[in-house]
């Protein structure tokens, strides 16, 4: 192309010829700058991968434990979030950890870009920390390790922060989220609340048609596999084979969409998709050792959930011993890690909620109605909704009595009322659930359960078979050579690279790029041409759909006709009618934990004063709604003061709802009866407890009314007051 005007222009060509000749015109020039765009991919790739430690943070960062140097050195580090300008940061409350998944990636994900996990928690004041990780694993790094490691630097954390209310929370994204829920199994006392984010803990949970990825392990025979990749490695396991399947569970994506989008929007959306690639090509590798835990344990085994992983040490990994409260994000749209394998380690562990609260626990999840698994950690509106209000509200969500709770979001509006005293866009309720509200989901039968455990037997065979006569050869055969070319040349890898030498060819797109811009006569909206061009696209990313649906589901129907044989099952000794998926039994030790807890909090009943008795009666009155609202925890933090004159830290406050819950739960008439005995004689101080109860009531309603009504009013009398028009029911 040259400065010079055409010798022919569009618009003086008859009929069809005009838009035909702007079209032809207009999409040369996107396939130039299309070209262009791969070819800076391919450089930010090949420049990514030559930092010491490339991530994705968009945020300035400062290194406060090096992994390297610890006992057990490890590829991870712990950071510092640098608060960008006009962000200012309270010392005073809760750090947050985000933890980001090294599950093929790089890291940085869960600080991409300002509305992020990272910058909605600084946004509402939260000192923040990030801990990532080295592209290449120390050696004789393991799991353990890296947990051991994690451990040190929560509790750098905790030190750097003596003053601030509350333990930090602790987001675990993707894969990060079991290790976080491991370590905290482990190290209860390091943790506040904790955030999984897409996180799978209950990795055979599914239901039939919708959920085909948790097939491949058994497809492929089991894990032998992950051993032979390793092998063939060196001893690393290439992080690009697990973005590979994660490619290919949606090729039309892979295949069509994702380039066309840019192609056919090459104007707007080339920095977007180069931002998000430089991300998605930072490949990181694990060592065999890692990779082989992580599929035998938890893909494959699924043993995490059942209480079947023990550490080096001999120890128990129990996720019933976290003392944390436990936020749970997933979407329907999610299908790498759908709602059942993120929340049904519920059901694998619990009969009821009732035993949910005999370990003390508190477990609260969301479920999105559409967003993918990406969009949980990178999507603008998923930071601005749910992150923004899990952050804003941790600490309603870590004083919260135990139990299982349902987050739900509502829009403030010009009806919204005491809206002044929710932040943002949105106020955040926690409504009470059931374990049948989980079951509604949808999951796996007894049959299926006994498919999975057929296909976990079958893995560990084969990996026997594998290591016995196949894996020693193979290692004596591969060279440091011969590893680092199989991984150079990985399909995935290649695809970068191939556009990222700064040779001759790419100089020459370079150039004809920059003459385009210059120069560029996009093709007008009403163009024939286009509305054709995105028919095309529409058809090819159908039939790609359509081989993507016809394989799922044959590889259903693979998976579920082989393991559920009765032939198979019974050759590798699973039982028909089988229970192969019992809950872990309460230990001993705990039950007797447990009895001396309830003896204890029997005998306290009688005990305490003003606080304990607002708390015991806003406790019983609000058990009617069977709901939290963010209003109310505002309303109830602003006159957190002013009950029995002293400010309670978040810590004492906590302790105290879980004791007058838990009295209410096991002696709710001596726990009402008991309180006149512990009010104070003064009526203006009883009058100001009960006006905090009435305040923190009606902050999320303008009217206290029904059932709630009629316990207020009970309450009231407890206190020796009359009851003010304004708290009768209309």
């Amino acid at each position: 192309m040259t400065t010079n005007e055409p010798a022919v222009s569009g618009a003086a060509l008859p009929g069809i010829f005009a838009p035909a000749f702007e079209y032809l015109v207009d999409t040369g020039q996107r396939s130039v700058l299309f070209l262009d765009v791969m070819r800076q991919r391919g450089l930010q790739y090949c420049e990514h991968l030559a930092q010491t430690a490339p991530h994705v943070l968009d945020y300035e960062v400062e290194l406060i434990v090096d992994g390297r140097n610890l006992k057990r050195p490890v590829n991870y580090g712990l950071v510092r979030i640098v608060p960008p300008a006009g962000v200012e940061i309270d010392l005073k409350r809760r750090p947050f950890v985000v933890v980001d998944p090294r599950a093929g990636h790089g890291p940085g994900i869960g600080g991409f870009k300002s509305d992020s996990e990272i910058g909605v928690a600084m946004k509402a004041g939260h000192p923040c920390y990030f801990i990532g990780f080295l592209p290449d694993p120390m050696p004789g790094q393991t799991i353990g390790d890296v947990a051991r490691a994690e451990a040190v630097f929560i509790d750098k954390v905790i030190a750097l922060h003596p003053d601030a209310d509350g333990k930090p929370c602790v987001i675990g994204n993707c894969q990060a989220g079991w290790a976080v829920m491991i370590l905290a199994s482990l190290r209860p006392e390091l943790f506040g609340p904790i955030i999984i984010a897409g996180a799978p803990l209950s990795y055979w949970a599914g239901v039939h048609g919708k959920n085909p990825m948790r097939y491949s392990g058994g497809l492929l025979g089991g894990s032998w596999s992950a051993a032979l990749t390793s092998d063939l490695g060196g001893g690393k396991f290439d992080g690009a084979w697990l973005v590979q399947n994660f490619e290919n569970m949606n090729p039309s994506n892979t295949l069509w969409t994702k380039q066309y989008n840019v192609y056919s929007k090459i104007d707007t959306e080339a920095d977007r998709y180069l931002d998000f690639e430089r991300w998605w090509g930072g490949h990181v590798n694990l060592n065999a050792e890692e990779i082989q835990f992580i599929v035998d344990e938890l893909f494959v085994g699924n043993k995490l959930a059942a209480g079947r992983i023990k550490t080096s040490d001999g120890r128990v990994v129990d996720l019933r011993n976290i003392r944390s409260p436990i936020v749970v994000f997933c979407s329907k749209g999610d299908n790498i890690t759908p709602p059942q394998q993120a929340l049904h380690w519920i059901l694998d562990l619990y009969s009821d909620v009732e035993e949910i609260r005999s370990y003390g626990q508190t477990i609260v999840y969301t479920v999105h109605e559409t967003v993918g698994h990406l969009g949980i950690f990178v999507s603008g509106g998923v930071a601005k909704k749910e992150h923004s209000e899990f952050s804003s509200n941790i600490d309603l969500i870590d004083v919260l009595p135990p139990g299982l709770y349902e987050a739900t979001f509502e829009a403030k509006s010009a009806d919204t009322a005491n809206a002044e005293l929710a932040g943002g866009k949105w106020i955040m309720r926690c409504e009470q659930r059931t374990l049948d509200d989980v079951r509604a989901m949808g999951g796996n039968t007894a049959e299926d359960e006994r498919r999975f455990a057929t296909a976990a037997r079958v893995s560990e065979i084969n990996l026997a078979n594998y290591r016995n006569f196949v894996q020693p050869w193979l290692r004596a055969a591969v060279t440091p050579q011969l590893a680092e070319w199989m991984r150079k040349w990985h399909p995935l890898r290649f695809s970068y690279e191939a556009f990222g030498s700064d040779n001759a060819a790419m100089r020459v797109v370079a150039e004809a790029a920059d003459n385009v811009r210059e120069h560029r006569k996009p093709a007008t909206e009403d163009n024939p041409f286009l509305a054709f061009q995105e028919t095309v696209s529409k058809n090819i990313i159908n039939v790609l759909d359509y081989w993507r649906d016809t394989q799922e589901s044959v590889s259903e129907s693979l998976f579920l006709g082989i393991y559920g044989s009765p032939a198979l099952q019974a050759a590798v000794g699973i039982k028909p009618d089988a229970d192969v998926s019992p809950k872990p039994e309460m230990s001993p030790e705990h039950r007797k934990l447990l009895e001396t807890r309830i003896a204890e909090l029997k005998s306290q009943i009688a005990s305490g004063g003003l606080k304990e008795c607002v708390i015991r009666g806003l406790l019983y009155v609000g058990m009617a709604r069977g709901m939290v609202d963010e209003r109310s925890l505002e309303a109830l933090r602003r006159a957190r003061a002013s009950v029995a004159g002293s400010r309670l830290t978040l810590a004492q406050f906590k302790t105290i709802v879980r004791e007058q819950f838990f009295m209410l739960l096991l002696e709710p008439e001596a726990s009402l009866a008991a309180i006149p005995k512990l009010l104070p004689p003064s009526e203006a101080e009883r009058r100001a407890g009960l006006d905090v109860i009435r305040e923190v009531l009606s902050a999320s309603r303008d009217k206290i009314s029904g059932e709630t009504a009629r316990r207020f009013d009970r309450v009231t009398e407890l206190f020796g007051l009359t009851a003010e028009p304004q708290a009768k029911a209309s």
